[in-house]
């Protein structure tokens, strides 16, 4: 019985710990910095140009490129809610791949929420990811956050894209199956619910301001109008499965499928083709328009592939 009181008042002290641990910081919020170490003088050193690294990633879902900065900005989802809250983080890649910031985003927990980041967008220098059932804003430049907008009813938010007006619109990926609106000022309402969504994931904004959506459950690739929510257009991408989508000023169409592993691309009012295959876990891809590259996260894999595109 001493034994056992011991071991209860051992894990009361531990569970005391963890949960003084998780309460908010009072520091100021601080970015980190880019790769390197603090050599023997004391001096921080940065990484020397000759050296390349890969990797940093802790369930990458999402990524989208910094045009201004050249950079590509990775979502990491970090551990599992049930091992510990608040460990998602954000890092930065150089377009060859090799890190840039481990944790420029999640250096430090001080003033910082960020549970389980997927979905990610960027418009007028602010940084926008999905987060459980928040919306979350990052300051482009120096990552501070910004504002938080919950979505009662949200479950699982996922994929996420921002219009010219800045209207975001976010999809639900489990029960209820929906997509969220929430408008420049911060109203929140639903886009679409129920059909055709069937484990809605990836949504894009197309050429014409047209939200587009792929579903996990199937392989379709549904347009619905910005202003009624209503479905005006359906195409299908090669295989289902889907997570990932881009779209080119063109109309181009590039859907990657997390369960399948391929991309498919679809050009204006031609069926679907995969252009790429084999890509374990091929998540919430992002394009980067100045190296005509698409960059797929791989989820449990903590890799990121890249795919040249042709011309």
């Amino acid at each position: 019985m001493k034994a056992f009181f011991v071991l209860t008042l051992a894990a009361m002290a531990l569970m005391s710990n963890i949960a003084l641990a998780q309460k908010p910081s009072t520091k100021a919020f601080q970015a980190g910095q880019p790769l390197g170490a603090v050599n023997e003088a004391g001096k921080f050193v940065p990484l020397s140009d000759n050296v390349k690294v890969y990797g940093s990633f802790r369930f990458a879902e999402s990524c989208v490129y910094d045009a201004t900065r050249d950079l590509i900005v990775v979502m990491n989802a970090g551990v599992p809610q049930t091992q510990e809250e608040n460990d998602g983080y954000v890092s930065l890649l150089n377009p060859d791949g090799s890190v840039h910031t481990t944790k420029w985003i999640g250096a430090t927990r001080d003033g910082l929420t960020l549970n389980h980041p997927l979905g990610s967008a960027i418009h007028n220098g602010t940084l926008y990811t999905a987060d459980i059932d928040v919306v979350r804003t990052f300051d482009l430049a120096t990552g501070k956050p910004g504002k938080a907008y919950p979505v009662e009813g949200a479950t699982f938010l996922n994929g996420i894209a921002v219009n010219r007006e800045g209207t975001i619109f976010v999809s639900n990926s489990r029960p209820e199956f929906r997509v969220y609106q929430i408008t420049a000022d911060g109203k929140v309402s639903l886009f679409v619910d129920g059909d055709p969504l069937n484990i809605p994931n990836g949504v894009a904004i197309d050429q014409d301001g047209n939200v587009v959506v792929v579903n996990v459950g199937n392989n379709d690739v549904m347009t619905f109008d910005p202003a009624s929510g209503k479905l005006i257009g359906t195409e299908h991408a090669a295989e289902g499965g889907n997570d990932g989508l881009v779209i080119l000023p063109d109309g181009t169409k590039y859907v990657s499928s997390v369960r399948f592993g391929s991309v498919s691309k679809i050009s204006p009012g031609k069926p679907a083709q995969v252009i790429a295959s084999g890509i374990p876990s091929a998540a919430s891809m992002g394009y980067d328009s100045k190296q005509k590259q698409l960059i797929i996260p791989m989820n449990n894999n903590n890799a990121v592939a890249f795919l040249k595109l042709e011309d």
